[in-house]
This record gives structure tokens, sequence and C-alpha cells, in this order.
């Protein structure tokens, strides 16, 4: 026997359209920061440098990595931009969670949804993908079970 899905309350459409375009924003904010993540990434791990804005010489200087062992010891002055953007795109990323979560809940998904959704904050362009699937899907169950509603109230005018 097949379990029946959920489905979410009427009395949630309006709640589940904020929150769907709550999450268009931030998977989107999510989705660049991953990316500049990974740029920042390949810079560290492959060309051996991290960039540094407002340094002594100049506005933006990249700046070989410490030697191994001495990394403590080893701060150029200026704003770590690398630094930044792996802050940024953690804190962007738990807003992100919460915006799945707001949007997860009253769609009443089973759990595997939830985390297929969280997925796209950490594998680059996951989230773009989603995006685009997730605000259609969402999109086409409140077309179809929220319209009728307006039609009518709209009809008695």
């Amino acid at each position: 026997m097949e379990a029946m899905q959920l489905q979410p309350k009427p009395a949630d459409y309006p709640r589940i359209r904020n929150a769907v375009k709550f999450y268009k924003v931030t998977s989107v904010i999510t989705g660049v920061m991953l990316l500049l993540l990974c740029a920042v990434m390949v810079m560290k791990y492959a060309f051996g440098v991290q960039l540094f804005l407002f340094t002594d010489t100049g506005f933006a200087e990249f700046v070989p990595l410490a030697p191994e062992g001495v990394e403590a010891d080893f701060e150029p002055a200026g704003f770590n931009l690398f630094k930044a953007i792996l802050i940024a795109h953690g804190w962007f990323y738990v807003i992100y969670l919460v915006s799945d979560f707001l949007l997860w809940s009253p769609m009443r998904w089973h759990f595997g949804w939830f985390l297929l959704i969280a997925l796209g904050g950490v594998v680059p362009l996951m989230s773009f993908f989603l995006e685009a699937r997730v605000v259609r899907r969402v999109n086409a169950f409140l077309d179809a079970h929220d319209a009728p509603a307006t039609r009518g109230a709209g009809a008695e005018r």
C-alpha cells in the first residue's frame, strides 16, 4: 500500500507564496556566494594565493600563502577578501536553510525534499537548478489549487 502524500493546507497558501519569494532570493544569493567560494578555493589551493584589499601597496593584492607551520604569525595588512567570502557564504547558507524550511514545512513535502534543497547551498550550481525546479513545482501547485478560489471570489463582484 502506497503512503498518501500530505497536501498543503489552503490557509497556508499566502504563507507559501511569501516563502517561495524568500527562497528564490536566498537560493540565488547562496549560489553566487558558493561560486565565489569555489573561485577562492581554486586561487588558494591551485595557485597558492589569497586576495587582500586595501593593502599598504594598493587597493588589491594577491598574497602568497604563508609557509607551512607559521600561518599564525603570517597575517598581511589589509582586508582578507577570501576569508570574508568564506564567512559570508556560511551565514547566507544558514539563511538559505531557513528559507528552505519555511517553504518545505507548509508544502508538507517528505524530508528528502528538504535535504535535496539543502544540498543546493553546498553543491556548486545546484541551487540555480533547484530554484527553477522548486519554484515551478510550488507555483504549479498554487495555480492549480489556489486559482479556483481566487476566480470564484472575483466572479461574485
